[in-house]
């Protein structure tokens, strides 16, 4: 997701076409084009330009509304074009090859989904399927101690800072669920889904979000070629 301005003007865009099964979206004010997954315009007048990042979630449904029991929900006009252009859409690009060559060594097939972070000097991937079988999960990447847990749902997943006044947690599921309760090692303080201490000595703190794409393999090592792997 991206903020729709460039210098306090506010953009348009409309669906121009695909690259690499990778929306491309054509701004109405300047004609540029711009790629979905990194934010970049790659034509047109502000070329070499990029949106800036807004920060959202890839959850499910029942556990956003239970966290946001008054948000409002958006639904498109039933004659929108994206329906009928997104009519199967996961299907069908299944079929078609990728423009990224597969590598020897590849630690994935070209289409498994990761779960792809950033941060200044480094970026990573790790396979969402073995984060379903091991979460929560405790890593490190340029420097920042990490917690990559997925939800009771085993679908919804969440990235965290977990440093809290400069002290790193170790942060464990609780037995017991659902729904998913964290407890950390350092004050006996539980945790939520959402990153909150729910009780003990730290109730109230709320873990830094971390930022986090899921994405096909392929797509992830395009734009991100020196990735490393969690293992």
């Amino acid at each position: 997701m991206w903020r729709a301005e460039i210098d306090g003007r506010t953009l348009r865009f409309h669906l121009t076409g695909i690259n690499n099964q990778n929306f491309l979206m054509q701004d109405e004010q300047t004609g540029s084009w711009w790629q979905q997954v990194t934010g970049e315009a790659l034509f047109g007048p502000l070329k070499g330009r990029t949106l800036d990042l807004v920060h959202h979630d890839e959850i499910s449904f029942g556990l956003w509304k239970r966290e946001q029991p008054g948000g409002r929900v958006l639904r498109p006009d039933d004659g929108a074009p994206w329906r009928e252009f997104s009519h199967d859409w996961e299907a069908e690009t299944a079929k078609l090859p990728v423009v990224t060559p597969e590598r020897p060594g590849d630690p994935f097939d070209p289409r498994e989904l990761v779960a792809g972070i950033a941060l200044p000097g480094a970026s990573k991937a790790y396979s969402v399927a073995r984060l379903r079988r091991e979460s929560p999960v405790l890593d490190t990447l340029a420097g920042v101690p990490l917690l990559l847990v997925v939800g009771e749902d085993g679908r919804s997943l969440r990235v965290f800072d977990r440093r809290i006044d400069g002290r790193t947690l170790d942060l464990f599921a609780r037995p017991g669920g659902p729904p998913l309760v964290l407890l950390d090692a350092e004050t006996g303080s539980t945790w939520s889904f959402a990153g909150e201490a729910l009780s003990g000595p730290l109730a109230g703190r709320r873990l830094t979000r971390v930022y986090v794409l899921l994405d096909a393999w392929f797509d992830w090592r395009t734009h991100h070629p020196q990735t490393r792997v969690w293992r």
